[in-house]
């Protein structure tokens, strides 16, 4: 998409970059791992998306001659330049060298788990941090409300919220994590050619306004697209609109064609539905659809679908592409473990803070997913790559040493995946596929427990860390706070 992806960014980003330049410690390597810790949407899953984007970013990065230019002419607070030439000559030439592993787009995720790792200099890893928080915040959130709306619509759902949506960006890539989330289209014409995404779209209410009457423009648009024609019959009144569509049907079932739906886009879509389904079975057009749209959201649809109305399928737009109830998935991206050029051993890094809810945990990070003999899932653990994984218990909340999980000898698959190494990209084609990031969601979902899949209070799956893990953090805590 030709982003600048350097320059999106926070400005402190280059100011401690700058800052670790100078005190020679740009090169210290450094462990950085993103997560979010709470249930978007109060749900009990989440699905992995921007990690396209995010490959995106290590195949595009790097400060251009304007980038350099603006951060020049930057002044500090106190008088003078804000960064100085050493430091933007070397950005002048900076290239990528991180590593990355990263859950692949598609999987059910859930809170306190890496969803990606950065490993690399410090100074790189920083650089990072706000673009990468950018793309798979808001790409996880769209795909997390896409899989919710397509679980309770139970029928294809078509996604069109670019004119409601965040810009341009925001627009195409919601349009695609609601594909990969399990949308079965997108309007929207650009994501479908850089993508390789369905789209879909029939008319609007201004194509039935410019026409003399209802009827003429239905059977002028029946004219133009035999083979893609579905009526939005609520322009002026809604039962009339019916009719005028059933009048149409009827004229091209004569010329071998097929009337494939009428569209309602406002009222009551429940008492409606059932309305346009009875008058168009008694007219014999029992193969001619219903699609529902106007401002629909998972919790509205499954209401329809439970009073009983008959839908071919779904438009949604506004409360899908911006993730209407829910602005923000929360990501973090925190350091966990540092060392020095040569070293092989990792020095534990933590944040304690005020709030528990905010302490980290230390270590280079991954995740063991465990599955039941049927194939459910089980549980995660949260371990370090670099000691021994002590699998006889979980802590599966991470703050009460009581509760714990046995996962002994269950199935399990690692979670994180190499997306980058050295700054360079090592994803393979079908990897990135918004398609097959679509088939790994539904297969994914197809793990999960009916009561982690409610809309309304669903359970909690458990995510916990390695007991060993576990106690290395408890003891790192008491030896920050003094009580040791």
């Amino acid at each position: 998409m030709n982003i600048d992806y350097a320059a999106l960014t926070d400005l402190y980003q280059i100011i401690m970059a700058q800052g670790y330049f100078d005190h020679g410690m740009g090169d210290t390597e450094a462990c950085f791992h993103m997560y979010f810790r709470n249930y978007p949407f109060k749900g009990g899953y989440a699905i992995a998306c921007g990690m396209d984007q995010l490959a995106e970013l290590v195949e595009t990065y790097g400060f251009t001659d304007e980038d350099i230019e603006y951060l020049a002419a930057l002044p500090a607070p106190g008088g003078g330049k804000l960064f100085h030439d050493d430091f933007l000559n070397y950005l002048s030439g900076f290239k990528l060298s991180v590593d990355i592993d990263a859950v692949e787009e598609g999987t059910a995720v859930f809170p306190n788990e890496p969803l990606v790792r950065v490993c690399g200099p410090i100074l790189e890893c920083q650089l990072i941090e706000t673009p990468l928080l950018n793309c798979v915040n808001f790409e996880t959130l769209v795909a997390t409300k896409a899989a919710r709306v397509c679980q309770a619509a139970e029928a294809p759902v078509a996604e069109f919220g670019l004119r409601r949506a965040q810009g341009a960006a925001g627009g195409i890539w919601a349009s695609r994590a609601a594909v990969v989330g399990g949308c079965a289209s997108t309007s929207n014409v650009l994501a479908g050619r850089m993508f390789g995404i369905p789209v879909s779209g029939t008319h609007a209410h201004s194509w039935v306004m410019s026409f003399p009457d209802e009827l003429s423009a239905f059977r002028a648009y029946a004219e133009s697209f035999p083979n893609n024609c579905v009526l939005l019959v609520d322009t002026y009144d809604i039962e009339q609109g019916i009719r005028n569509a059933i009048t149409v049907g009827l004229e091209m079932r004569e010329r071998g064609q097929r009337l494939m739906g009428i569209r309602i886009d406002s009222g009551d879509l429940t008492w409606l539905g059932k309305l346009a389904r009875r008058m168009l079975d008694e007219a014999g057009l029992e193969d001619c659809g219903i699609v529902l749209s106007n401002d629909l959201d998972e919790y509205t649809i499954r209401s329809i679908r439970q009073e009983g109305v008959n839908v071919m399928s779904w438009g949604v737009g506004t409360k899908l592409a911006c993730a209407y109830d829910q602005p923000t998935l929360g990501g973090v991206y925190k350091l966990s473990a540092t060392r020095e050029e040569g070293d092989e051993v990792w020095k534990d890094s933590i944040k304690i803070s005020g709030s528990v809810q905010k302490l980290t945990t230390p270590g280079v990070l991954d995740v063991r997913r465990y599955y039941f003999e049927d194939g459910r899932i089980a549980g995660d653990m949260v371990f370090d790559v670099n000691s021994q994984v002590n699998e006889s218990e979980v802590i599966v909340d991470p703050y009460d040493s009581l509760r714990r999980k046995k996962l002994l000898g269950k199935r399990f698959e690692t979670l994180l995946k190499p997306l980058a190494r050295e700054g360079k990209c090592v994803l393979l084609p079908e990897q990135r596929s918004a398609m097959e990031a679509q088939a790994r969601t539904k297969a994914s979902l197809e793990t999960l427990d009916e009561t982690q899949k409610r809309l309304l209070n669903p359970h909690t799956y458990p995510v916990g860390l390695e007991r060993g893990l576990y106690n290395r953090r408890s003891e790192l805590v008491a030896k920050m706070k003094g009580f040791e």
